[in-house]
């Protein structure tokens, strides 16, 4: 979606236009879905995720200042929430943030090869590849989305590009 139309939709949306709205859950909510799905591994953790986030975005859109910041608010959240299903689901194996599974079925690289060696990349990395080169975010919503300042995620997208490097000539 253009930003330009998603801040106005957001904007619609926040002065209680409910048609705004539900064309922002259209556009939004499949890629919402499919990145909570590469969070967390399971189809039905990932649709309460998304749902739980959409139900908590309608009441606190007005709490968003920047109608920029929208793809950004929804899938901190989505990443958020994904995070406490997994730890609930999990308390025996006190499942951390950074065991988060992506399964590798799910993401749609070309090259098999390439895949595999994403998924030995550490969780950190593989977000910032996902996010950076799937989701095509920018720099600065991917800082916002893992909530990490800029220098950081430029960091771990390096790293991650030299950790490939090596992983490809082995």
């Amino acid at each position: 979606m253009k930003t330009s139309r998603e801040e106005l939709l957001v904007i619609s949306a926040q002065a209680g236009n409910e048609e705004a709205l539900t064309e922002l859950y259209r556009q939004f909510y499949q890629p919402l879905l499919k990145f909570a799905y590469k969070l967390c591994g399971h189809h039905d953790w990932a649709q309460d995720a998304v749902q739980d986030v959409w139900l908590d975005a309608a009441k606190k859109l007005l709490k968003l200042n920047d109608p920029k910041a929208f793809r950004s608010w929804m899938y901190r959240a989505v990443r958020w929430r994904c995070i406490d299903i997994a730890r609930k689901a999990n308390k025996t194996e006190q499942m951390s943030e950074s065991e988060v599974v992506v399964p590798t079925e799910q993401l749609q690289v070309v090259d098999s090869g390439l895949l595999r060696l994403i998924q030995e990349l550490p969780e950190v990395e593989r977000q910032a590849i996902y996010l950076f080169y799937l989701e095509e975010f920018s720099l600065v919503e991917i800082s916002i989305v893992l909530e990490v300042p800029q220098g950081t995620v430029k960091s771990r997208l390096n790293r991650a590009r030299k950790n490939l490097k090596v992983l490809l000539t082995n």
